[in-house]
């Protein structure tokens, strides 16, 4: 049988609540989920992806799903790193209208760069609870030395 495998592509930089309620609430979808970080030139980040890697492998470790989800880093663009993955699946999370239309934007690109390969996006809404959380919210907050650690799973502390 044919497994359904998703990829959930970002910087997490650093993971967030938001982050992990869309991983686990995925799993009711997908029997795998690969937690992909991106490694974009373009973005200056605040931690490293070693760092980050450990991160969302310690925000897992409760749940006792490692052989449900599988944490990797990729350069290039996402659609390429789900064709040498073998993945038909694209997962999204959504918190407001603003990143339905810029991921709905990105949909479509996808679907021109890669007319052949027929990867499927997915979206998942945010929780209401955990909709307003975003990293960029979450290093500003550290660069101004508040209390991030409301929005960031236990593993995510800064020495």
């Amino acid at each position: 049988m044919l497994k359904k495998i998703a990829v959930f592509p970002g910087t997490f930089d650093p993971i967030t609540l938001g982050h992990c309620d869309i991983v686990i609430r995925s799993l009711n979808l997908f029997d795998k989920v690969i937690v992909a970080i991106g490694d974009n030139s373009s973005k200056k980040n605040m931690f490293s992806i070693k760092k980050r890697k450990k991160w969302i492998h310690d925000s897992f470790l409760e749940y006792n799903i490692f052989n449900k989800i599988e944490i990797d880093s990729f350069k290039g663009l996402t659609i390429s790193f789900c064709k040498k993955k073998k993945v038909k699946f694209l997962l999204r999370g959504i918190r407001n209208q603003f990143d339905f239309e810029f991921e709905k934007n990105i949909l479509f690109v996808n679907k021109i760069l890669e007319k052949k390969y027929n990867i499927e996006t997915v979206f998942l809404f945010s929780s209401y609870e955990k909709s307003h959380i975003s990293s960029f919210f979450v290093r500003s907050i550290i660069k101004n030395g508040g209390d991030y650690t409301l929005f960031v799973p236990q593993s995510v502390r800064i020495n």
